[in-house]
């Protein structure tokens, strides 16, 4: 029922509010309520009072009144009658009705824009505003609403001086009923007051209480609460966290999300200190938040929300530990949801919380959590670099510091994805730091030099536990540094990046080269020294001259100077580094001056020598050369007499000469001036020194400069001694200790200057030999001859040098002098056959000494073969191969097979110079003929019949000579059929015995043998113009067929692939060949590699297993249209990525002398020079053949194949 109401406002004469002042308003109020307005109007406060007070009041109405009054306030005189007469009369109406109307957000914005209207006018109003609203919040209510937020919104903005001295009250009561609760919903509103404080500053632990009473003392028209009743900071904490636990274990997960975000409003304000944060996580609260975190099932809120809070308990580092360690699996399974949502806001949060755990509480990781925060890790890692999911650089700092933290565990020893996960994380940091855009590029990248300088502590930590020194770990991060950070660290020297930065990639370098396995390490200081690392470094000191950067350049150049030379030779850079000044040109001028006996500068100048001879050696120059000359020149003349009384030690001596040879080298095409006193000088020092030039490394241009000056040929003598015995020596060390770092010069820089011919290199070795004949210096004699063996070996052209230079004389001396050992004679006898292998015959026919060689060779080798134990008539009758299985007793152990060996060689290298002894005279296929024919040959001369028994039933060493034997034979009698066509002097029977027995070994264990045996077969087949009966033999025997199906079988049964796709396959595949090439291909060929046993063949094809062989077999059968075109783009695409292969990892073929050695049982020398003649014999046969080396021979089948047969794509 609507009831009449008396409005406050009307225009009406009857109304309260009427154009003419009236004496009382309708209500009959005093004239003294109402205020006259600008308009001409006026209001009766108390009508206007009575009108929102009354909760049954039409909102129109109250609303109309509001704005009414709202409109009037602005007036100055209206607005001082208000404040001097009715200041507190309008404030309670005003409160009462925003409690009756506040689910109406207009009138309730309405009442609160009014009431800070008045309270801004006034201090007494505002202070009677905040007292009431005050005692109304912190009444004994509970069921917090809309309306209370209306009141804390006005408290808010009527001013902090009025409403911070209710605050405690207020925080007190709410954290009470907090405590009491067991309502969420009063929960809710609790937590919601106690938020709405904290966000506003209004909530601290320390001046909620006593502060703000002392700071609103002098109020005393504001009732605040008493002194007495005030509680200190630590007992609010306590009061705080006690009130939370409650909401933290609520079951609605609002309640839960709302009380976390209240402790870290709480915890984010500037007051709060460490010591609450401390009695916060004494009093449990970290237990409680990490249990809502366990609870969480990946429910992203709760998750942002208890992150949050943990990331700020975990500033209390002593109180959290145990926390900490009791959650930790918590955080694990959080990691994992984080670090698959892109972007997500606390990546750092649990990263940080991770990295805390592990570094506080190492030992709580057990074996498979680090496994899965590797793996986790490693994903985060991975994306980033991808570009995939984002991160902040403070996230990426900390998950690199996570990372180097876990490496750090004892858990993560002997972890087997450890490994492959460290390789991945180093490079996907790297790759990051330097591809993907980020805040702070420079941060990024110290945080990942730094995780990839613990990476590598961490392999030397694993290679010391497990003694493995062949991880590929050191690898991948030698090859990231070379890769990545190599090229980056000159472009940052030229843009003249952050010293900071430079100096975290040469800690990083040197941290390598100090704590790396030896190998890895000098592999490392080698790609550094050839990347111009000492141009780089001196780049450095330029742009950055302090004191630090020069100390870690200097001592990270010892450091390099360590790997490459050898353990200490680092010493004199070390002992003068922070002395030496960081300009090239101001290091060349201490070196030219007087040291006399300043030993700082005698340190100073051996480090300068030190710094250009290690250079030197990569083909870097610091400075100029005509520079370098100079100051080397004043530096021998001004300082004579520190090198007459020993002062100089004899390593700086050799540097400086080897510097002074290269120079001297490098400049004298260009006819640079120099100081003959100098030079002069120097030789008369190194003449009255002891010195060592060969004893460590030196450039060849140095080594051949000093070779080149006859005037110290004899010094030079002396050092080519001292190398052999050092270098013998050596091996021995070696041999008995695997960590020896002697640094010798490679033989093949000797062998190379020897070869060459420019040099008196070879005039000192024959001169040396002969001088230590002379002597009798037999130990010192057999080292020198086993240099010049290791000379051939490497450089067979080098033969000719020695023939020029009388080696003739030298051996022939040997050879008839009364007093050698077996040994010498046994090892001269080895340097024989290579001279006589490889120089020219020029060179061996004019000199007579050859001939008194060649007589006595025949005297010690005639009685050998007349010995009755060696060759009585069974002897004779195993080698003329009379009796096959006779050969069964009769092995290399044996005497008579000792013999054959020693014979099958002769008459292999018999065979090799026929030709040219008989040039034109000697017909190859007398060789064919029976031994029981009316045919004789002047020749050694073993048939090829009797060569087939020989490899069928020799032993293995028997079967190698034999069958290279054999295969020299009918390559000579093929060439010399195609040069004159001849009938073969053979019978079928004859062809067909020797076939069979070849067949036989093509799939023998023996790799050559098995080659020679494919070879001879493939050369038989290759023969034209044969007779009908011949050719009958070969084309229609079964067994060519069986071995064709075998080869099939092999390359394309799945099983098997891995197995045949090596050697084994190559003597067939020649056979293959010649059959496809036969003028009448056999039809079987068709049935055997047809469409599915070729796609089977081509599927087993990958870019590792491909040989020239098969490249060559597959080019004929594309020839013969075996192949379709979705066939040859297959193999073409093999064969494109098979190219790609052998250029990244070529590696030419090598033939092992220990493979042989193995085979051979004869003792002692004769051994030796059996394995020696079989080396020469298998490199001459397969250099006659035009063998190259595997990958040369591979490539240009490849080219031949895609040049001839590729197809469009």
């Amino acid at each position: 029922m609507e009831e009449d109401y008396d409005y406050p406002l009307s225009r009406s004469s009857s109304s309260c509010f009427s154009e003419e002042l009236q004496s009382s308003c309708g209500q009959g109020h005093r004239s003294s309520f109402q205020l006259k307005t600008t308009e001409g109007g006026s209001i009766c406060l108390l009508c206007f009072s009575n009108l929102i007070s009354n909760p049954t009041s039409p909102p129109l109405h109250i609303s109309y009144a509001l704005s009414q009054l709202s409109q009037a306030i602005p007036d100055p005189l209206f607005l001082h009658h208000l404040r001097s007469f009715h200041s507190h009369l309008l404030i309670p109406p005003l409160l009462n009705s925003l409690s009756s109307f506040y689910h109406d957000d207009s009138i309730a914005h309405q009442i609160v824009h009014l009431v800070l209207h008045l309270s801004r006018s006034s201090e007494a109003i505002a202070a009677d505003l905040v007292s009431r609203i005050a005692d109304c919040l912190s009444s004994s209510a509970l069921a917090w609403s809309r309306r209370q937020i209306y009141l804390l919104s006005i408290l808010q903005d009527a001013g902090d001086d009025y409403f911070s001295c209710f605050c405690p009250k207020l925080v007190y009561l709410s954290l009470e009923a907090l405590i009491k609760t067991q309502n969420d919903e009063v929960r809710m509103n609790c937590i919601a007051l106690l938020t709405m404080l904290a966000q506003g500053g209004y909530f601290e632990f320390d001046s909620s209480f006593a502060d703000n009473q002392s700071n609103n003392s002098s109020r005393d028209e504001v009732n605040c609460m008493p002194t007495t009743e005030l509680m200190d900071g630590t007992s609010l904490v306590t009061l705080f966290a006690d009130a939370i636990k409650g909401s933290l274990l609520s079951s609605d997960s609002q309640v839960q999300i709302s009380a976390l975000d209240l402790i870290f409003h709480s915890l984010s304000v500037e007051a709060t200190s460490a010591k609450h944060i401390q009695i916060l996580v004494e009093e449990s609260l970290a237990d409680y938040v990490f249990e809502v975190l366990r609870m969480s099932e990946n429910r992203d809120p709760l998750i942002v929300s208890c992150l949050r809070v943990l990331h700020l308990l975990a500033t209390a580092e002593e109180a959290i530990r145990q926390s900490l360690a009791i959650g930790f699996p918590t955080l694990i399974p959080v990691l994992r949801y984080v670090a698959e949502t892109p972007l997500h806001p606390n990546q750092f949060h649990i990263l940080k919380l991770v990295w805390s755990c592990i570094s506080h509480c190492p030992g709580i990781v057990s074996r498979s959590q680090v496994e899965e925060l590797v793996l986790v890790l490693t994903g985060i890692f991975r994306r980033h670099a991808s570009g995939e999911m984002g991160m902040l650089p403070e996230t990426f700092t900390m998950a690199c510091s996570t990372f180097v933290t876990l490496l750090t565990t004892p858990s993560s020893r002997g972890i087997p994805l450890m490994e492959a996960s460290i390789q991945e994380v180093s490079r996907n940091v790297i790759l990051s730091s330097f591809c993907v855009p980020l805040g702070n590029p420079n941060q990024v990248l110290l945080y990942s030099l730094y995780l990839l300088k613990e990476a590598y502590t961490f392999t030397q930590e694993q290679n010391n536990n497990t003694n493995l020194e062949n991880m590929e770990l050191p690898k991948c991060i030698i090859e990231i540094c070379e890769s990545h950070i190599l090229p980056w660290i000159g472009r940052a020297i030229d843009e003249a990046d952050e010293e900071e930065v430079i100096l975290g990639v040469l800690e990083t370098f040197h941290s390598i080269l100090l704590h790396g396995p030896d190998v890895h390490a000098k592999k490392f200081a080698h790609i550094l020294a050839s990347s111009s690392w000492f141009s780089l470094s001196f780049g450095c000191l330029g742009l950055f001259p302090s004191d630090q950067m020069k100390l870690r350049v200097y001592l990270m150049l010892s450091s390099l100077a360590d790997r490459i030379l050898g353990n200490g030779f680092g010493q004199p850079i070390r002992d003068a580094s922070s002395s030496l000044p960081s300009d090239p040109l101001d290091l060349l001028f201490l070196l030219g001056q007087k040291s006399s006996h300043d030993s700082d500068l005698i340190s100073c100048q051996s480090a300068v020598l030190l710094i250009l001879y290690t250079s030197s050696l990569h083909d870097e120059r610091i400075a100029d050369e005509r520079e370098v000359l100079a100051s080397l020149e004043q530096y021998i003349l001004v300082n004579r007499t520190n090198f007459i009384h020993g002062i100089v030690d004899s390593a700086t001596m050799t540097r400086l000469v080897h510097l002074y040879g290269l120079i001297r080298g490098a400049e004298k095409s260009y006819k640079t001036p120099y100081s003959t006193e100098a030079e002069n000088l120097l030789f008369q020092l190194i003449a009255e020194r002891e010195w060592d030039l060969l004893s460590t490394r030196i450039h060849p241009t140095a080594l051949k400069w000093l070779f080149q000056q006859e005037n110290i040929s004899g010094l030079l003598s002396n050092q080519i001694l001292n190398y052999c015995r050092l270098n013998s020596k050596n091996k021995i060390e070696i041999n008995q200790d695997q960590n020896n770092n002697t640094q010798l010069i490679e033989i093949e820089v000797i062998a190379g200057l020897v070869a060459a011919g420019d040099s008196c290199a070879p005039s000192v070795l024959v001169s040396l030999l002969k001088e230590l004949q002379e002597e009798g210096q037999w130990d010192d004699i057999f080292l020198v001859v086993d240099l010049m063996k290791a000379i051939l070996k490497m450089f067979p052209v080098a033969a000719n040098q020695f023939c020029l230079h009388g080696i003739s004389d030298a051996i022939r001396s040997l050879y008839y002098s009364t007093h050698p050992s077996h040994t010498i004679f046994t090892t001269c006898s080895i340097l024989l056959f290579g001279i006589l292998h490889s120089a020219n015959p020029k060179m061996i026919s004019d000199h007579e000494a050859w001939l008194l060689i060649t007589i006595k060779l025949l005297e010690l080798f005639v009685p050998m073969l007349a010995a009755e134990d060696t060759c009585n008539q069974e002897g004779h009758l195993v080698i003329t191969c009379a009796k096959g299985p006779a050969l069964v007793d009769h092995d290399e152990e044996t005497s008579t097979g000792e013999t054959l060996l020693f014979l099958l060689l002769l008459y292999f290298f018999s065979i090799r110079s026929m030709h040219a002894v008989l040039e034109g005279t000697l017909k190859w296929q007398d060789f064919l003929n029976s031994s029981n024919g009316n045919r004789s040959l002047s020749v050694i001369c073993i048939r090829c019949h009797d060569l087939s028994r020989l490899i069928h039933f020799g032993s293995s060493p028997i079967k190698l000579i034999a069958s290279q034997c054999l295969l020299q034979l009918l390559t000579k009698i093929s060439n010399q059929r195609k040069n004159k066509v001849h009938e073969l002097n053979c019978s079928v029977k004859y062809l067909q015995s020797m076939v069979a027995v070849l067949q036989g070994l093509v799939f023998c264990g023996d790799n050559e043998v098995a080659m020679n045996c494919g070879l001879c077969l493939s050369t038989i087949l290759g023969w034209e113009n044969l007779a009908v009966k011949e050719k009958r033999v070969i084309e229609g025997d079964r067994w060519f067929r069986l071995l064709m199906e075998e080869l099939a079988l092999s390359l394309s049964a799945p099983g098997l692939a891995s197995k045949s796709f090596t050697n084994q396959h190559k003597p067939a595949a020649h056979i293959a060949i010649s059959l496809l090439k036969l003028d009448r291909p056999q039809e079987w060929m068709r049935s055997v590699f047809d469409h599915s046993c070729i796609s089977a063949i081509v599927s087993n094809l990958s870019a590792s297993n491909v040989s020239a062989e098969m490249v060559q077999l597959f080019r004929e059968l594309v020839l013969r249209d075996y192949l379709n075109e979705e066939q040859i783009m297959d193999l073409n695409q093999v064969f494109q990525a098979c190219r790609k292969h052998v250029y990244m990892d070529s590696s030419q073929e090598q033939y092992k002398e220990e493979q042989l050695e193995k085979m051979l049982a004869i003792p002692d020398d004769l051994g030796k020079i059996c394995n020696q003649l079989i080396r020469l014999m298998s490199s001459s046969a397969k250099a006659s053949a035009g063998f190259q080396s595997e990958d040369r021979r591979l490539l240009e089948a490849i080219e031949m194949f895609s040049r001839q047969y590729s197809k469009p794509t």
